[in-house]
């Protein structure tokens, strides 16, 4: 039997490293993204059990499994360069997972991939801006408990897959924690900004591959992925020379001679 959320201890172990607002806590929503941007309250997380209408990159839906994943979306406020925010939202991630014993990467902009389960994705994170641009809101989904025929496609992989059996409550305190702590570095400028922005080029597998970038136009160009620059933007080398990508979809090239997977 899975175990819900503990909504009363996540907001006491929030409430020890920062002044939270109160947790909230649903059984179905159609997505925490959109409850936290109606609500509209700064830094209160909202968390479901079931999501029925969550939404990826370029609009890619998906539905959960009850209780088998942690969907949970928070405002924060904006930073300069935010372009940062789910490159962040990654690293708080990556951490609370090593946490629990779990290796991972991060995919630019907003996987987080299991290298012991292929580099399949674990996590995927979506930033929406409030309207009128007070703030940003930062959805972040762990596939936690499923096992490999609950989850939509081959390429993805849950926390049970590597072996962890994790605390979603723990978990979810553990990654909201360390993105309001990387937030404030962000904000903070200067010499904390830069530590977060070599930690994220220190993790991201995608530097140093050839990739796929699918671009807004429908384009698409196979490049080797070189760098991301101070705007968090990803800095690429192809025929034409360098160049950045800021938007679009990056698919990593599995090198020759690596069987497709199942």
């Amino acid at each position: 039997m899975l175990i819900p959320i503990d909504v009363h201890r996540l907001a006491r172990e929030l409430s020890t490293s920062h002044e939270w607002a109160d947790p909230v806590h649903l059984d179905v929503t159609g997505s925490t993204n959109v409850e936290a941007l109606e609500r509209a309250r700064p830094w209160s997380p909202v968390l479901a059990e079931l999501q029925t209408a969550g939404r990826g990159r370029l609009g890619r839906a998906w539905q959960e499994v009850p209780r088998a994943g942690l969907a949970m979306s928070v405002l924060v406020p904006v930073i300069d360069r935010a372009g940062w925010l789910p490159l962040a939202a990654g690293l708080a991630v990556r951490g609370a997972l090593e946490q629990h014993g779990v290796r991972a990467g991060l995919k630019w902009p907003n996987d987080v991939l299991l290298p012991d389960d292929e580099d399949r994705k674990v996590c995927g994170i979506l930033c929406q801006l409030l309207p009128g641009g007070g703030g940003v809101v930062v959805g972040i989904g762990i596939n936690v408990h499923h096992d490999r025929d609950q989850l939509p496609v081959a390429t993805a992989s849950s926390l049970r897959l590597v072996g962890a059996d994790v605390d979603r409550t723990a978990l979810a305190a553990d990654v909201l924690c360390r993105l309001r702590a990387l937030h404030e570095d962000l904000d903070a400028g200067e010499e904390r900004a830069k530590g977060v922005r070599r930690a994220y080029r220190d993790a991201c597998v995608t530097i140093g591959r050839e990739v796929d970038v699918h671009r807004p136009d429908r384009s698409v160009d196979r490049v080797t992925a070189t760098g991301v620059d101070d705007e968090g933007r990803l800095v690429v080398t192809g025929e034409g020379g360098s160049d950045t990508v800021a938007a679009g979809d990056v698919q990593h090239i599995r090198p020759a001679g690596t069987p497709p997977r199942p």
